[in-house]
């Protein structure tokens, strides 16, 4: 087998990974750049490397590892897509969401007159985004498929809901994709499963140099709000819709049923994250929860469906909590909310995943006086919260114990989906923890197993 690393390299966007063997070509994960402009316009330049494929396979639906499907589809690039049946539900729900945002982008370019197109043009649109769908092939976990000289297998590993670690054969060696591994103790995820065995591992390094603080997640919500509210203010909650939403929407519930927080109204303010609460429930088999728990989030939440709807609520002067797209602060419905509440001290902000570089949520996190939210600068005057520990990444300390349940040690371990520090270090935890040799791989470098 040979190996191409097409993205996730340098940064923890845009995973890309090209495996051939034989005349077999087969791309793990299909992700978006997002981020820094220098790292979206990557997504933007030709890929040669991708022009004939037998197939992709998907780790999980999260954008930086699907959200480029849609442009391939646009590109004339068509070939099957095996994932998990979760997957696929999420990525029918994430990638119209992602066209649609596409579209609005040009518009929005082409009505103020900045593009780097003339006239701006989405990178993908809603039809390449249904047109992908329809390639779409769940397969059962644990089950076998062959693609051309290879064979895939997929095995879960928490973060998500149908996030896999995926195993590729050709009859002598077996390449294993970590994707996003989920962390030992999650309210929502089962730990990821331990993998037989690896004679080659692609592993991520997203929390590579940092342990999650320990921490009582529903006591430091229950302070935030009892605080916030005390002092007549609103708690506004940037999360991803696929994963973090869920899980806050589970807290907020268990503490409006103890009676830890007062009745204060919580609302759900994504259209994304609300289809994404719904299939939740409907695979809640297979997460840690139960259905009386998704009939307890459906009392204690109000979604928010309409603009009509979306735009009253900035409007509302009386104190409340309100989970809001995206986690990063990059764009959506948490913008508007954003702009009403940020310059008011009696508010909070509460971030509860990992913000990437050049992000608003970094830039906010980092102790920012100010921000630019659809060309204007607002001030942040809100009080400010990281809880780091309601991430769905898990720590080194995560994957290391997840690794050390390996079989055998793997013959080659390439850290990647890291920023540079962060993956580093992992490949130093690697070494003097398992006595693993590991290295850090370069962007479209090439290595044969």
């Amino acid at each position: 087998m040979r190996l191409t690393f097409l993205g996730a390299t340098d940064t923890v966007t845009g995973s890309r990974y090209l495996v051939e063997s034989g005349n077999t070509r087969l791309l793990v994960d299909c992700g978006m750049y997002q981020g820094v402009k220098v790292l979206r316009e990557r997504n933007w330049k030709k890929m040669p490397e991708l022009e004939r494929l037998d197939a992709v396979v998907l780790t999980h639906a999260h954008l930086d590892h699907s959200g480029y499907l849609p442009r391939l589809a646009r590109l004339g690039i068509d070939c099957p897509v095996y994932c998990s049946s979760g997957t696929a539900a999420l990525c029918a729900v994430l990638l119209p969401d992602a066209a649609y945002l596409q579209e609005e982008d040009a518009r929005y370019a082409n009505k103020h007159g900045f593009s780097r197109h003339s006239p701006a043009e989405p990178l993908y649109d809603r039809e390449d985004a249904q047109r992908v769908l329809a390639n779409l092939q769940p397969l059962a976990l644990h089950s076998t498929q062959r693609i051309g000289d290879l064979t895939i297998q997929l095995s879960p590993v928490g973060h998500i809901l149908g996030a896999c670690a995926v195993h590729i054969d050709d009859g002598n060696t077996r390449l294993v994709f970590s994707g996003d591994v989920g962390r030992q103790q999650d309210e929502l995820m089962y730990p990821p499963e331990p993998l037989p065995r690896a004679d080659a591992l692609v592993v991520e390094s997203t929390y590579g140099d940092r342990l999650h603080e320990p921490c009582d997640v529903s006591a430091l919500l229950e302070e935030i709000i009892l605080m916030t509210t005390g002092r007549g203010g609103s708690v506004l909650i940037p999360a991803f819709a696929v994963g973090r939403a869920q899980l806050l929407l589970l807290h907020l519930a268990r503490l409006k049923q103890a009676g830890r927080i007062p009745s204060v109204p919580v609302f759900l303010n994504s259209p994304m994250a609300i289809s994404a609460t719904e299939i939740y429930q409907r695979f809640h088999r297979e997460l840690r929860i139960s259905s009386a728990d998704c009939a307890l989030i459906d009392k204690a939440t109000r979604y928010v469906r309409s603009v009509e709807e979306s735009i009253a609520l900035t409007q509302n002067p009386y104190p409340s909590v309100i989970i809001s797209a995206s986690g990063m602060a990059s764009g959506g419905r948490v913008l508007h909310h954003m702009k009403s509440l940020l310059g008011d001290t009696r508010n909070s902000m509460v971030f509860v995943g990992y913000q990437a570089v050049g992000t608003r949520g970094q830039a906010i996190v980092g102790g920012a006086p100010q921000v630019k939210i659809h060309g204007q600068y607002y001030p942040v005057r809100a009080q400010v919260h990281d809880l780091g520990a309601l991430s769905a990444h898990g720590d080194y300390e995560d994957i290391l114990t997840w690794l050390e349940k390996t079989g055998q040690p793997p013959q080659q371990v390439f850290v990647t989906h890291g920023e540079r520090q962060a993956a580093d270090a992992m490949r130093v935890q690697l070494r003097d923890r398992l006595g693993w040799s590991a290295r850090v791989p370069e962007l479209r470098e090439r290595v044969d197993l």
